[in-house]
């Protein structure tokens, strides 16, 4: 009976390889130093209004934020930007008004726009819903270490252009080294200089690239930072309360140490 369980284990064992290296090269992702990384990062506020920026001109052309209020980018921990700046710039995208039967310009207090293209995806979970760190065999164990890896993906996947080409059943795919299975359909959005910075930032393309991911991570988890508060209040709390639990154990159970009770 072992023997029959055994050899099943190993039989699962192998197709789950076989299939997981059929499933084609997850592609490689480069780790990335972000500031909001670990339990005490938070995020650079320079970085998101760079990325900010990036989206606005060159990303928004094709793809969406439509779950991301554009009030947020005044908020604390986020970009920032005046209660002015906000207004100005949700000015620019129109929307539809279901009681004026009419467009408008957008305000504050509504969403980003979605994506214009039916085969572009929305942006506002992606750093969140793509893994870039899987480990072998597509496991994620290397996750615990490295964490989730959705802003490296993003980074690796728009500075992972080689410059080939080819064109299957009528369509265009670029090869890309970050990408599963090595060919994307989508052309490089980016290619260094694609932006002016005010603050005088670099805007070669590993940096355009940063700028943007850290933005798209603010977009998909823009109360990290007060969830790494709300932690570590908890974690310290629970330390002292178990100090205290110890302590008073301690005093009650002191005059009894070592004594015999008959039954």
């Amino acid at each position: 009976m072992f023997k029959k369980l055994t050899l099943s284990a190993f039989t699962a064992l192998a197709l789950s390889a076989g299939a997981a290296m059929a499933a084609g090269d997850e592609g490689h992702v480069h780790d990335v130093d972000f500031s909001f990384e670990g339990p005490f990062g938070t995020y650079d506020q320079n970085q998101l209004q760079r990325g900010l920026q990036i989206y606005t001109e060159v990303c928004s052309a094709c793809h969406g934020l439509q779950h991301v209020p554009i009030r947020t980018l005044s908020d604390e921990g986020g970009p920032h930007l005046p209660e002015d700046q906000v207004r100005a710039y949700a000015s620019q995208f129109d929307i539809y008004d279901a009681d004026l039967d009419d467009d408008r310009a957008r305000i504050p207090a509504d969403f980003f726009p979605s994506s214009s293209l039916s085969n572009a995806p929305d942006l506002s979970l992606m750093a969140k819903a793509r893994a870039g760190f899987h480990g072998p065999m597509g496991t994620g164990i290397s996750q615990f270490v490295n964490g989730i890896g959705g802003p490296e993906y993003i980074a690796s996947i728009l500075t992972g252009y080689t410059g080939e080409e080819k064109e299957q059943a009528g369509t265009t795919f670029y090869e890309n080294t970050a990408f599963p299975g090595g060919w994307i359909a989508m052309a490089p959005p980016l290619y260094g200089e694609d932006v002016e910075f005010a603050d005088g930032h670099s805007n070669e393309l590993h940096h355009e690239a940063e700028d943007v991911a850290s933005f798209l991570m603010w977009t998909a988890e823009p109360k990290m930072m007060a969830r790494k508060q709300a932690g570590f209040v908890a974690v310290t709390f629970l330390f002292l309360l178990t100090v205290l639990l110890y302590l008073t154990n301690k005093k009650l159970w002191a005059p009894h140490k070592g004594k015999k009770f008959d039954l």
